[in-house]
């Protein structure tokens, strides 16, 4: 981060690293034969801790493990938590399709074995984060209980200090995909009474396993891609195709105004161009009027 406001908005007062869809195996297995989920968890972590950024949480929406195992949680656990320690950002687990609650409860949260829908309320420095259960035990579509709905009610009852984060895994916006669009979070017409004209400024989720974003109820929605594998939104139209490539994570920067979401590649790829650190030491030094002329002038 800069030291010297360069621009018209002041820093971003909380930053949250969004991340989604691990699907990781137990036993160290690849995915399908062909992804190594771990490869790429690694990756999203050695980004953030090189970058220099610390995050004020570490957030993962849901498909921590493909299959619910106790293994795959614990691989997964220890590889974020020993990162999230070196970078002083507490870690939050959302509920996806692929979890299972018990194991997801013992391993991730370590908590006492319970089929309960997993709904949490963090405070990360006056930001509210909640983390809504959206899985369907025995399904792969998302739908929400009576009982959760009136739960979150309740949350939004009294507004947070800097606002609320809505954390699921089933994003309530379209998808393109038909397939997909089977598996979507049911009853959406629910939730959005519910939601409406509270103090939610973003919805974060996964599901998609490809970075879109939409409105619901008036509030922004970003769903971040998969570390795992990704999904091709231009494959031929009536297929589903997961792709070995792309992966990727967000980074969510709250401003007092607005949020911004911000797709990260994971991966190593060769410099094109760009500037160094003592680049941007030589123009904070100047005025604004001198940045103009030293960087903004074409000739």
């Amino acid at each position: 981060m800069s030291a010297v406001q360069l621009g018209q908005h002041p820093p971003a007062t909380h930053l949250i690293a969004h991340i989604s869809d691990t699907h990781f195996l137990g036993g160290g297995q690849t995915l399908y034969d062909t992804v190594d989920t771990d490869t790429t968890v690694y990756q999203a972590m050695a980004q953030l801790e090189r970058s220099g950024l610390r995050p004020d949480a570490l957030l993962f929406t849901g498909d921590i493990a493909d299959r619910g195992e106790v293994d795959a949680y614990r691989r997964v656990r220890d590889i974020v938590e020993a990162a999230a320690e070196r970078m002083g950002a507490p870690v939050i687990w959302v509920m996806g399709n692929h979890d299972k609650r018990e194991a997801f409860r013992t391993e991730l949260l370590r908590e006492a074995e319970s089929t309960a829908p997993v709904d949490r309320v963090f405070d990360i420095g006056g930001v509210r984060i909640i983390a809504l259960d959206t899985s369907v035990p025995g399904y792969h579509h998302g739908d929400l209980s009576d009982a959760q709905l009136a739960w979150l009610s309740d949350v939004l009852r009294e507004p947070a200090p800097h606002g609320s984060l809505l954390a699921m895994h089933h994003p309530p916006v379209p998808t393109m995909l038909p397939l997909m669009a089977i598996l979507e979070l049911r009853g959406q017409a629910r939730l959005a009474e519910v939601v409406a004209d509270s103090d939610i400024r973003a919805i974060l989720g996964g599901h998609l396993h490809y970075a879109t974003t939409g409105l619901f109820a008036g509030i922004p929605v970003s769903v971040a891609a998969a570390t795992c594998y990704t999904i091709d939104p231009t494959a031929p139209r009536g297929s589903l195709s997961g792709l070995q490539g792309g992966q990727s994570i967000n980074l969510v920067h709250v401003y007092d105004d607005q949020i911004v979401h911000s797709h990260v590649a994971l991966g190593e790829f060769p410099a094109a161009t760009g500037f160094d650190a003592s680049f941007l030491e030589r123009m904070e030094a100047l005025t604004p009027d001198e940045r103009t002329e030293a960087f903004s002038r074409q000739d």
